[in-house]
Parts: C-alpha cells; sequence; structure tokens
C-alpha cells in the first residue's frame, strides 16, 4: 500500500468518541494513508460537543451539525452513514476511518468492505465484536492513549505539610479514578500459533509483517499494543516458543520469525 496516495475519508461521531485523542487517531490513519476528509459529526449547541471545539481548526476537521430531534436519542449516526454513502459513491476516496464504538455502524463497515475498498474502525474496548469484525482494522482508543511518564519521587515532607498532602493524596486518587485506565490484556498464544501456521507456506522463517497481515484477518482488533508491546516484534521477542532473527536488507531490518 502506498499511503501517499491511498486517500482515507475520517469520519468521527463526536458523541461517542474522544476529543483529547484526535491527534493520536490521525497519527493511527497516517499508518495506512492520507486522511483527505476529516469530518467530526455531533449537536455543536450542546455542551458536550465544547471539547471538540478547540481542535477542529487545529487538525483540519469540518464540524457537521446535526441536531438531536428526540430526546435521548441523536441523528449522528444516521448523517454519518449517509455521508459516508455519498462519499463512497464519489470515488474520491480509497478507504475510510469511522471513530465510534457504537454498533450502528456495523452495516456502514460491512457495505463499504463490499465494495472492496477498505474500511478501519477506531472505538473503545466496549465496542461490540460485530463492529470490529466488519472492519479491516479496527484499534482500540486505549491503545493510542500517551504512555504515563514515570513521576518524579516526592521530597520527605514536613510535618506542617502532612494534612495538605495526605488531602492532595485523596485529589490525585479521585482524577486518577476519572481518567481511562490503560490496562494489559491477555494475549491468546493460540492466536498467535494459527496466524504463524497460515503465513508459513512450509517456509521454516516467516516475515513478520506477512504474520501480522495474517494476525489482523483472523481478528482485525489485534494490536501488540494492548498486550504491553509497542510493535509486533517486540511481542515475538518475549514468546518462548519462537525466535525473531535479524533481516537486514539494504541496510534495513524486515524481521524474520520461526520455532525454536
Amino acid at each position: 500500500m502506498n499511503n501517499n496516495k491511498f486517500n482515507i475519508a475520517v469520519l468521527i461521531d463526536g458523541d461517542n468518541a474522544q476529543a483529547k485523542l484526535i491527534k493520536e487517531i490521525l497519527e493511527e490513519v497516517s499508518k495506512y494513508g492520507k486522511a483527505t476528509i476529516r469530518r467530526i459529526y455531533g449537536d455543536w449547541t450542546t455542551p458536550h460537543m465544547n471539547s471538540w471545539k478547540e481542535m477542529i481548526n487545529l487538525h483540519s476537521f469540518s464540524p457537521i451539525q446535526k441536531f438531536s430531534y428526540t430526546t435521548g436519542k441523536n441523528s449522528t449516526d444516521s448523517s454519518m452513514i449517509i455521508d459516508a454513502m455519498d462519499i463512497l459513491h464519489s470515488n474520491s476516496v480509497d478507504g475510510f476511518c469511522i471513530v465510534s464504538s457504537d454498533s450502528d455502524y456495523t452495516g456502514l463497515a460491512k457495505r463499504i468492505r463490499e465494495e472492496g475498498m477498505f474500511v478501519m474502525g477506531i472505538g473503545r474496548r466496549i465496542t461490540p465484536k460485530a463492529f470490529v469484525q466488519s472492519c479491516e482494522i479496527f484499534t482500540y482508543a486505549e491503545n493510542l492513549l500517551p504512555a504515563e511518564k514515570p513521576k518524579p519521587t516526592p521530597k520527605k515532607a514536613e510535618k506542617s505539610q502532612t494534612s495538605t498532602n495526605r488531602k492532595n493524596v485523596v485529589v490525585n486518587e479521585e482524577v486518577k479514578k476519572e481518567q481511562p485506565e490503560k490496562e494489559n490484556a491477555e494475549l491468546d498464544l493460540s492466536l498467535i500459533d494459527k496466524a504463524f501456521e497460515i503465513s508459513s507456506d512450509e517456509e521454516e522463517e516467516i516475515h513478520i509483517a506477512k504474520i501480522g497481515a495474517s494476525l489482523r484477518k483472523i481478528d482485525p482488533s489485534f494490536d501488540p499494543r494492548s498486550y504491553g508491546f509497542r510493535n509486533l516484534t517486540e511481542l515475538f521477542k518475549n514468546l518462548d516458543k519462537y525466535v525473531v532473527v535479524k533481516n537486514l536488507v539494504n541496510g534495513l531490518n524486515y524481521p524474520l520469525v520461526k520455532l525454536k
């Protein structure tokens, strides 16, 4: 895939996504192509959308206004679906990125794939499996959270500051609870073995990128970051059953994997 020529429409459900991750979302999309169409949908007259307002110009997104005509029900999903179909038939892009954790976009993802076009999704881990499996690639928003920087060890507090420090600890704990936690999932080794088997073609050493492609075909949401690893190479280096072999081609390393 030539990322320089692969155009992607990024459609964000503003009622169902996190504004603070917009930069990380674009970085994730850039792995597969250029985000040429960028739209965020929601009722911009409500306080809920305030967090997006300073982001739209900063990251060149177009805000799409959709009023909620019925209490407890929004029209964002239907509007996104209609726009996506218009874009699909305009032949102006090569793929889509749907940012939402809502199962209502399952049918849209299926329809895009039926046209032979690339479709990726980005949403939280609560996203229904039906939507996840309908995408070619699905990235969990928790994996896009910036890594926490280690906090400096505080100096020993004086007695006069003890009560104040205790209050600060309580406040910090409360704030921490409000923030989404980045917990590592449990790795299914049978999934790794299956992807290795599919990719082998009776070869002893397999390109790690080929195994990665097989993993995505089996599970569109497979991501080494879900298990605490930066990339697939690091993951395989930590598996006792496999060995990662350095493979230099024109000065660049294209790692191979083999059984021990």
